[in-house]
């Protein structure tokens, strides 16, 4: 994900810090300032903040490691100040599975929360919640309420949340999946518009809580929808035949040339008949810009790529294709390259193919 860094790696997953979270840090410590607080005070309140996120990164850390248990990879882990997001290779095509991935993250929460319950009456600290708020009361207390709010939250039953995830897959152990997403995502946009309905007299955070929540039941539906428009279909059939490439030898200048015709945004780096590396139109006028037009491919290709093999079904592709930040896959075949493959493929395939069942159809 652009202008994040990377902060550490843990089980095989690095854990990305975005810029905006360092922001809304900031901007949490200079407020408490502002308002005349000491700044010990601003210090404790930024503590709370990162102590927030930890139990967010550790609930995204349940979903990833119980896809790992099946057999899915997670990409990354990236802090953002809505929160936090594991990026999964894909979603698990058993439901069961599904269901205890969805379930996973939640249920740290709900350990992290029994380990500070435990503790607080252990050591008789624990007073009455209803003294407490997310800004005032001791800091477990704060914590341990904070850790239901996010089990309570995150489990309300409409997409994004693992809530809307949990009942696609209970739906999907008796529905086809598309039909399952379908209903599910009914079911979350039925909820957001009574969310929006209520925020309308009650709070005004409600509103965007109802927005975000009708944001994402659609593109879970449609990628979905998409999904399952593409199972079966081998990445041999969308992808592009007719393209050009550079080699390690290539200056900037030829890439310009290619470039300039409006053909392809990424050129493909060949040595010896194999791909080696990417070079994006984005690092192109970057490395025209500090370098100039004399610098040769192999200084400045993207040595790190995804691919695709042609006998690849093209569902596989396209989720790879979206979770990869990239917009070109080069396509291969015992190693040679035979085709690349783009949003705008995979795009142009899918109204060809609705444009043939429609005149099907009528016939």
């Amino acid at each position: 994900m652009k202008w994040s860094w990377r902060i550490g790696r843990f089980a095989g997953i690095g854990v990305y810090i975005h810029t905006t979270f360092l922001l809304l840090l900031g901007w949490i410590g200079v407020s408490y300032l502002l308002q005349g607080y000491t700044l010990l005070a601003a210090l404790s309140s930024i503590g709370f903040m990162l102590a927030l996120f930890a139990c967010i990164v550790l609930h995204e850390f349940g979903h990833a490691l119980a896809a790992k248990r099946f057999g899915i990879k997670t990409r990354d882990i990236t802090l953002l100040p809505i929160g936090g997001v594991a990026r999964l290779e894909r979603i698990p095509d058993n439901p069961v599975h599904e269901l205890w991935v969805a379930l996973a993250g939640p249920a740290v929460n709900v350990i992290i929360g029994g380990v500070l319950l435990v503790w607080l009456l252990l050591s008789r600290t624990l007073q009455p919640l209803n003294a407490l708020s997310v800004t005032a009361g001791p800091f477990l207390e704060r914590l341990l309420m904070v850790n239901v709010f996010l089990v309570a939250f995150n489990m309300i039953p409409a997409f994004p949340m693992d809530g809307g995830r949990v009942l696609r897959a209970l739906l999907a152990l008796r529905l086809e999946y598309t039909r399952a997403t379908q209903i599910a995502a009914a079911i979350g946009q039925g909820l957001a518009f009574v969310l929006g309905f209520i925020g309308l007299f009650a709070n005004p955070t409600l509103i965007a809580t109802a927005f975000f929540v009708w944001i994402g039941a659609a593109q879970e539906s449609r990628m979905v929808q998409i999904k399952s428009a593409l199972a079966g279909i081998p990445v041999s059939r969308a992808m592009a035949t007719e393209f050009r490439t550079l080699s390690t030898d290539d200056t900037l200048s030829e890439a310009v040339e290619i470039v300039r015709t409006g053909m392809q945004q990424d050129l493909p780096v060949l040595e010896n008949e194999q791909v080696v590396g990417i070079l994006t139109r984005n690092e192109l006028l970057a490395a025209l810009t500090r370098m100039g037009q004399d610098t040769r491919i192999v200084d400045v290709m993207q040595r790190e790529f995804q691919v695709a093999d042609s006998h690849d079904m093209l569902e596989v592709a396209f989720s790879r294709l979206r979770s990869c930040a990239c917009h070109t896959l080069p396509v291969v075949h015992s190693e040679r390259l035979v085709g690349l493959l783009t949003m705008d493929n995979v795009g142009e395939f899918l109204r060809v193919q609705t444009a043939l069942r429609a005149t099907a159809s009528s016939g």
